[in-house]
């Protein structure tokens, strides 16, 4: 029904920058909103950042001022440009969108297939 499909992960030096894209595809009738999560090895997946359908934006704590969270709406597309990266960042970052489909008009949780981003020298 729904297809979240990322792109950008990969490896990079610290204090570099990646930009991360997803893109949601589908019987789409409306995307509350977006959000990327992370899951480091031996670590639960935790909230990154997330971005309402208004452009309302959350991040956490540890990558306020170098994650940006954006949004393209008609492309029903979100982004994290990272900034700053840290070998901390390592970790597999996975999209997450709350959609509503065409199908039933039921909103659900929807998840990408993750990217794998590496910060190291």
């Amino acid at each position: 029904q729904v297809q979240l499909v990322e792109s950008g992960g990969g490896l990079v030096q610290p204090g570099g920058s990646l930009r991360l894209s997803c893109a949601a595809s589908g019987r789409i009738f409306r995307i509350y909103y977006m959000g990327w999560y992370r899951q480091a090895p031996g670590k639960q997946r935790e909230l990154v950042a997330a971005i309402t359908s208004r452009g309302s934006t959350n991040y956490a704590d540890s990558v306020k001022g170098r994650f940006t969270i954006s949004r393209d709406n008609a492309k029903n597309t979100v982004y994290l440009q990272m900034n700053s990266l840290k070998p901390e960042d390592t970790a597999v970052y996975y999209c997450n969108a709350r959609i509503q489909t065409t199908t039933d008009y039921a909103d659900r949780d929807y998840w990408g297939q993750g990217t794998q981003v590496t910060v190291s020298s």
